[in-house]
């Protein structure tokens, strides 16, 4: 007795069973999928954050590459090699073009020789950040000075300070920028509401910043998270420092500066959180609808199942059934396919049918054939072993007609594989088999009396022609001709190469097989020159009689 995993059902359950199966996994997995957003999410707003920061920290490395070239730009300029102050200010004035970078020479004490902000003629003082210029003094190399109070303009600058090896003119280059203007490239716009960025020199002050946080030039950063940030680039939080919030922070490659930005976390996760609330509503909502859907169309399927059973009933049964036409496309295509199989059926019982004759037309034929062989061997040889090497021999050459014709399904076989498959096994090179002609498919008993008949020639050839010598060779060759009848074929068979052919003075079965009944099958006539050369044998042949027609070019 048959025992179903499953109990007996409508298709409408089972259709509603496979919904509820589909969608209830989902809507737990998005459940877990909840749990887990938070902390996934907030591993992409530390990457993000991070990114950020690095994108603020090339901005900032891009000004200060550009005053570094401009500073080396100057330094090579011949005119601080003479020592010539005035015309090296206005050549500074013509290359700079703003008015917000200036250039200052400074000595190494800190005096400023020019300072492209003031008329050359006015008197200056002092750097107001000697400590910035002793250091790029001292390293040899450009740097960016931390934040401070320019001492003429008592605002908030910063300087690139470029050292000058050997000059006459001063110690070193410097470009100054107000932090105001430095503040300009700092900007939240990419950043999710509520976040702030700044810069931060090397002593943790304010460099330029924007945002809600409202940090000025020369503020100082929280001194507890900055010796946090010692990596390159990374993230920082902590709850009771930074509630609430993310800060990421990159190093400017090349300066000893750092760019950073911070906010809430609940502000850069806002509208995502929204998103999932509305993907379970709807979620819950679509389980409704496509639950409803489900059962309205399980009534349709039931119907459409019923009808093609009613047809694979009256098939069974033997009707032949014509299509039913439903709404589902795979039933109709089902519904087709079985009256389809309905009338295959009916054909295929004709068909066999007819097989069953053809196949014993086709044995009657082979028999007679078999006959008609064996008893003219057997008036023509004078032992019974005689007798049994000549039948093996000639059932073996016709065995071959018969293979490659099963192997084709007796559809016919091409003129040049006869040839190649007959005379194979009698060739002892290539080269001494030579095959001119337009190939063709040849009727089946075209294959097994052309079989028969080049069998007899390459035997009769191995034993007394050309195939009995190494340097002997067969050229067969067909070229088409009007006749009287009608299309004719002429195919010949001419050896040469062998030794000195005689005109035999006894004839066999092998000539009956070539002239008497390859004129018969062929309906043609046959010529067959005994030169000493080689023997030449024609066959002048009704072409319909060996092609198939719709092979026919």
């Amino acid at each position: 007795m048959n025992k179903t995993r499953f109990p007996k059902a409508s298709i409408g359950a089972y259709l509603i069973a496979i919904a509820l199966a589909i969608a209830l996994p989902i809507l737990a997995f998005v459940a877990l999928l909840l749990v887990q957003l938070e902390n996934n999410e907030r591993d992409v707003l530390k990457r993000d954050t991070v990114q950020d920061a690095q994108a603020l920290a090339r901005t900032i490395d891009r000004q200060l590459q550009d005053m570094a070239t401009t500073l080396r730009l100057l330094s090579s300029s011949p005119e601080l090699e003479r020592n010539d102050i005035v015309t090296f200010f206005d050549r500074t004035e013509t290359v700079l073009r703003t008015d917000s970078l200036f250039v200052l020479l400074l000595d190494k004490d800190g005096q400023m020789r020019l300072n492209t902000r003031w008329p050359l003629s006015k008197p200056l003082g002092k750097t107001g950040n000697l400590a910035a210029l002793q250091s790029a003094l001292n390293s040899g190399r450009i740097e960016a000075s931390d934040v401070f109070v320019g001492s003429i303009v008592r605002r908030w600058v910063y300087n690139v300070t470029l050292p000058l090896d050997h000059s006459p003119a001063g110690a070193a280059l410097a470009m100054t920028q107000d932090a105001d203007e430095l503040a300009k490239l700092v900007t939240t716009d990419a950043l999710a509401p509520g976040w702030s960025a700044a810069v931060i020199d090397s002593s943790g002050h304010i460099v330029a910043g924007s945002g809600p946080a409202n940090l000025s030039p020369g503020d100082p950063f929280n001194k507890d998270i900055l010796p946090k940030l010692i990596a390159s680039s990374g993230v920082y939080q902590d709850e009771k420092i930074l509630p609430h919030s993310l800060l990421g922070y990159a190093q400017i490659p090349g300066w000893s500066w750092k760019a950073v930005v911070w906010g809430p976390v609940a502000s850069a996760q806002a509208s995502l959180m929204s998103t999932w609330r509305f993907l379970i509503y709807g979620g819950v909502t679509l389980l409704l609808i496509a639950l409803i859907a489900v059962y309205a169309l399980a009534r349709q399927v039931r119907t459409t199942i019923q009808d093609i059973a009613d047809m694979a009933d009256r098939m069974g049964r033997g009707e032949i059934v014509s299509p039913i036409e439903t709404s589902v496309i795979e039933a109709n295509q089902m519904a087709m396919a079985l009256s389809n199989a309905s009338f295959d059926r009916s054909e295929t019982e004709d068909r066999l049918h007819f097989v069953m004759h053809e196949l014993v037309h086709r044995t009657k034929n082979l028999l007679a054939l078999a006959q008609a062989m064996t008893r003219q061997l057997a008036r023509q040889t004078d032992s019974v072993d005689t007798f049994q090497r000549a039948v093996a021999d000639r059932l073996e050459g016709l065995a071959r007609s018969i293979e490659v014709l099963t192997s084709e399904q007796w559809s016919g076989v091409s003129l040049r594989r006869v040839i190649d498959i007959h005379l194979a096994t009698f060739l002892q090179g290539p080269q001494q088999l030579d095959i001119k002609g337009r190939d063709f498919l040849l009727k089946p008993e075209a294959v097994q009396n052309l079989g028969l008949i080049l069998h007899e020639l390459a035997t009769n050839s191995v034993k007394y022609g050309a195939l009995s010598a190494p340097e002997g060779k067969i050229t067969i060759e067909w070229t088409a001709a009007d006749g009287e009848i009608g299309q004719m074929l002429r195919f010949t068979w001419t050896e040469s190469g062998g030794p000195t052919v005689k005109t035999p003075t006894i004839t066999g079965f092998g000539t009956t097989v070539t002239k008497a009944h390859a004129a018969a099958a062929f309906s043609g006539s046959v010529e067959i020159d005994f030169r000493p050369t080689g023997l030449l044998w024609v066959l002048n042949a009704l072409r319909s009689t060996m092609e198939r027609e719709r092979e026919r070019t």
